[in-house]
C-alpha cells in the first residue's frame, strides 16, 4: 500500500557528485529539499579515479565555487596531493588537479550536507516517477513511501540498470558492488524516454606494501599548492606523493594473447564507452606501434594501503589481470585488492532536455550528471549544481539560470549535451570551449561570483571579499595606466637578466608589462605599489595586461554570437512550412527545439545555409502556427 511520506519543493534521487551538487543549490536558493539516496555511507563517493580536476575539469569546479558549490571546498579540506597543470603554457589551459582521499571525501561531503537546515536526506530506493497530465509531482520508493514535490531531480549515475562485467561474469550491479536501479530505468522508458547503454569501467587497485617504488618515478605535489575554492586559507603541508610507471612488450603480448578473454572484443560488452578514457585492451589494440603507456600509482587516501593503478582500465577475467599487473615494473610482486571491471548502464539521450536541464515533455523533471551522458565527476557536479539552481526556480516561481559558452565551461558542457547530444560518455575538453581563453582558471570568479550572490548561494561576507578583490584589481591597474618606467642602468640590467631588450624610451608601466618577460614583480621595484597586494590580485593584473589584444578580440567573438543568441525562436514555429531548408535541418530542428537562432547553429546537421534561411523567415514574421 503506497503511503504519504511528505511534500517538498524539490527531490534529489541520488547522491553522486551532481546529486550532492542539486541538494546544496536547491536548498540555498530557498527550497525545503529531500534527497533520496541508495546508501548513506556512499554519497559523493568515487567509483573511479581518487581525483578531482585537471584540464577543463579543475576549472568546472572552480565555477562551481564560485557560484556557490561545494565541490571546491570540500577537496580542499580532502586532498593528498595538489599540482598544477600545464605551467609551462598560457593561462587558458592552466588546470588544478587534486589527488583525494576517498573515504575521507565522503565523510567531509556527507557532512556538509547534513549541516544544511532545509535539506532532509533518506536512504531509499525510488522506483516510480509520479507524472499525471505532463506533469511529475513526486516519487514512489520500493517501500510504497510516497514523497511529493513541485520539482525533481534524477541524478542516478551509472546505477541505472547497471551491470557489471569481468571476464566471462556478468551480474546486475551498480559501481563497487552496490545495489543496481532497475524499475526506475523501465519506467522513465514507460514514459518516452529514448535512453542509451553506455560504458565505463575502473583498473584494478593494488596494495601499496606489495609495491616496489624504487622502480618507479615520483610525482610530487606543488611545493606551494593552490586550492579551488575561493574560501579556502590554510594549506594542506603534508601530501602524498604518487608514482609513474610504464607497461611493456611483456604487458602488450599478454593482452594481445587474451584478447579472445575480453568482453569488449567477445561481443559481451554492448554499451558505448567513453573515447577520451579507454581500457588498456583498447590502448593496445588501436596503438600497437607504442612500445608502451603510462601508469600512474594514486594513494586512495592517508589511511588505506589500496592504490589505484591509473592507466590499467580493463574488463579481462582476474587470473589474466593477476598476470598483467606483474609484467609492469614495480608491480612484479603487487597484489590485487580489487580487481578491475566494466559497468554497463542507461543513460538518456540529452537532447531531451532544454537548457535549464528540464525534460521536454515532462514539466518539472530534471536530469543531471551521467545519466545525462557524461563522464566524469566535475561534469556531473556542474550540472547538478545547475539542475538545483533551476530545479528551484520552477518549484518556487523564480527567475531560472542558463550560462551560455562565454561565461563557463558547464555552460558549454550543457550546450553540448543539449543541441548535439552525444553518442559516447560526454568528457569536457578544452578544445570544445571556442573561449577557452575568456574561461580560465584564475578568472572564474571575477565570471561567475556576481551571478552565484545574486541568485542566493553566495552569502554577504563571501561577496564582501569578492568586491574588495574588484576594486583592488581596478585600482592597481589605473595607478599602472598612469605611472612611467623610465630607462635605467638597474632597469636594463634586470631586463638583460630574464633575456628582454633594454628600454630606451619612457613607457607606461601597463603597457610595459604587455612584454612577455616583464611581470608585476620587476613593475613593482621601478613603479611601486603603496600598499602589497594578494597574489590573486596581481595575477588577473598580468594576465588581462599580458592577453588583452587576445582578450579584446575573444570578446568581439562573444558580441557577435550574442546577437544569434537574443534571436529568439519563437515556440510555435512550424520548421515544415520553412522552403528552403533542408530536409536533415529541419528534423534536427524540431528534434532539439532550439531557443535562439545561436542555438540552432550549432546544431549538427544544420548548415550556415540554413540558418540564413531561418534568419529571414523569424525577421520577417512568417512564423507558421502550428496545427
Amino acid at each position: 500500500m503506497i503511503y504519504d511520506a511528505g511534500h517538498y519543493d524539490v527531490i534529489v534521487i541520488g547522491s553522486g557528485h551532481a546529486g550532492v551538487e542539486a541538494a546544496n543549490s536547491a536548498v540555498k536558493r530557498g527550497a525545503k529539499t529531500l534527497m533520496l539516496t541508495l546508501n548513506l555511507d556512499m554519497i559523493a563517493f568515487m567509483p573511479c579515479n581518487p581525483s578531482i580536476g585537471g584540464p577543463a575539469k579543475g576549472v568546472v569546479v572552480r565555477e562551481i565555487d564560485a557560484l556557490g558549490g561545494l565541490m571546491g571546498k570540500v577537496i580542499d579540506k580532502t586532498y593528498i596531493q595538489m599540482r598544477m597543470l600545464n605551467t609551462r603554457k598560457g593561462p587558458a589551459v592552466r588546470a588544478l588537479r587534486a589527488q583525494a582521499d576517498k573515504p575521507l571525501y565522503v565523510q567531509e561531503m556527507k557532512h556538509q550536507l547534513e549541516l544544511l537546515d532545509d535539506l532532509t536526506i533518506r536512504q531509499a530506493m525510488v522506483e516510480k516517477l509520479i507524472v499525471e497530465d505532463g506533469v511529475c509531482q513526486g516519487v514512489i520508493t520500493e517501500t510504497k513511501a510516497a514523497y511529493y514535490a513541485k520539482s525533481v531531480i534524477i541524478t542516478t549515475g551509472t546505477f541505472m540498470r547497471g551491470s557489471v562485467i569481468l571476464g566471462d561474469i556478468s551480474y546486475q550491479s551498480g559501481p563497487n558492488n552496490q545495489r543496481p536501479s532497475v524499475k526506475l530505468s523501465e519506467n522513465l522508458e514507460e514514459l518516452g524516454f529514448k535512453l542509451v547503454r553506455f560504458k565505463t569501467g575502473t583498473p584494478p587497485r593494488v596494495n601499496s606494501k606489495t609495491i616496489d617504488y624504487t622502480k618507479t618515478e615520483i610525482q610530487p605535489g606543488d611545493e606551494n599548492p593552490s586550492h579551488f575554492s575561493y574560501e579556502t586559507k590554510e594549506q594542506l603541508i603534508e601530501q602524498i606523493p604518487c608514482w609513474l610507471t610504464y607497461t611493456n612488450e611483456n604487458t602488450h603480448q599478454l593482452i594481445d594473447d587474451n584478447l579472445n578473454l575480453s568482453p569488449m572484443y567477445s561481443g559481451m560488452i554492448k554499451g558505448t564507452g567513453p573515447r577520451y578514457c579507454p581500457s588498456i585492451e583498447d590502448k593496445v589494440v588501436r596503438f600497437h606501434d607504442k612500445p608502451r603507456h603510462q601508469i600512474f600509482l594514486e594513494p586512495e587516501g592517508r589511511k588505506t594501503e589500496e592504490v589505484y593503478v591509473q592507466g590499467l582500465s580493463t574488463s579481462l577475467p582476474e587470473f589474466v589481470q593477476e598476470k598483467m599487473v606483474r609484467t609492469i615494473d614495480g608491480l612484479e610482486k603487487a597484489e590485487i585488492m580489487r580487481s578491475g571491471y566494466a559497468i554497463e548502464y542507461d543513460a538518456v539521450v540529452p537532447t531531451q532536455l532544454w537548457p535549464t536541464l528540464e525534460v521536454k515533455n515532462i514539466s518539472g523533471l530534471f536530469t543531471a550528471g551521467q545519466i545525462n551522458g557524461t563522464s566524469g565527476y566535475e561534469e556531473a557536479a556542474g550540472q547538478g549544481l545547475m539542475a538545483g539552481i533551476n530545479a528551484a526556480a520552477h518549484a518556487l516561481e523564480l527567475e531560472t539560470l542558463i550560462l551560455d559558452r562565454s561565461q563557463a565551461y558547464i555552460g558549454v558542457l550543457i550546450d553540448d549535451l543539449v543541441t548535439k547530444g552525444t553518442s559516447e560518455p560526454y568528457r569536457l575538453l578544452t578544445s570544445r570551449a571556442e573561449y577557452r581563453l575568456l574561461l580560465r582558471h584564475d578568472n572564474a570568479d571575477l565570471r561567475l561570483t556576481e551571478i552565484g550572490y545574486q541568485i542566493g548561494l553566495v552569502d554577504q561576507s563571501r561577496y564582501q571579499v569578492f568586491q574588495e578583490k574588484l576594486t583592488l584589481i581596478k585600482e592597481e591597474q589605473e595607478r599602472l595606466k598612469k605611472a612611467t618606467i623610465k630607462p635605467s642602468e638597474a632597469l636594463n640590467e634586470v631586463l638583460k637578466q630574464v633575456g628582454g631588450s633594454s628600454l630606451k624610451e619612457p613607457i607606461k608601466a601597463l603597457d610595459f608589462m604587455k612584454r612577455p618577460e616583464v611581470d608585476y614583480q620587476i613593475i613593482n621595484q621601478f613603479a611601486p605599489a603603496p600598499i602589497e597586494k594578494p597574489a590573486d590580485v596581481i595575477e588577473q593584473i598580468e594576465i588581462q595586461a599580458k592577453y588583452q589584444g587576445y582578450i579584446e578580440k575573444s570578446m568581439q567573438q562573444v558580441e557577435r554570437m550574442k546577437k544569434m543568441e537574443e534571436k529568439s525562436i519563437p515556440e510555435n514555429i512550424d520548421y515544415d512550412a520553412i522552403t528552403g531548408i533542408a530536409t536533415e535541418a529541419k528534423h534536427r530542428l524540431k528534434k532539439v527545439q532550439p531557443l535562439s537562432v545561436g542555438q540552432a547553429s550549432r546544431i549538427s546537421g544544420v548548415n550556415p545555409a540554413d540558418i540564413s534561411i531561418l534568419l529571414v523567415y523569424i525577421e520577417q514574421g512568417q512564423i507558421a502556427k502550428t496545427i
